[in-house]
């Protein structure tokens, strides 16, 4: 694995973690993470530690491999349901990034 590699995986963890806080902040209406969000956390943290595609990666959407387990994806669809738009205010910076990269895999991908 090269240092972009790193820099890539990262940077989505980076995502996931503030959707993850914006989730549980905004719709649960905790200050800090619950253990239950904690719990998604630590697992969508691993799971990207662990991803094949590295640079390559693709958003968790468009991803062939679906490594979350099953409760797992639906508690990470909840949050990204709530957090998804609200991020274009609150991260708009990486939620732009995160589109664009969708939309380019969409694009060259098929």
């Amino acid at each position: 694995m090269t240092p972009n590699d790193m820099s890539r995986i990262r940077e989505e963890q980076a995502t996931i973690e503030r959707m993850i806080r914006l989730y549980c902040r905004g719709k649960e209406g905790n200050a800090e993470l619950c253990p239950a969000c904690e719990e998604l956390r630590r697992y969508a943290l691993a799971r990207l530690d662990r991803c094949p595609f590295g640079e390559r990666k693709t958003t968790c959407r468009l991803c062939p491999i679906h490594c979350y387990k099953p409760e797992m994806r639906e508690r990470m669809r909840a949050v990204m349901r709530y957090a998804g738009p609200r991020m274009l205010w609150h991260h708009p910076v990486a939620a732009l990034r995160h589109l664009w990269r969708e939309w380019r895999c969409r694009k060259d991908c098929s």
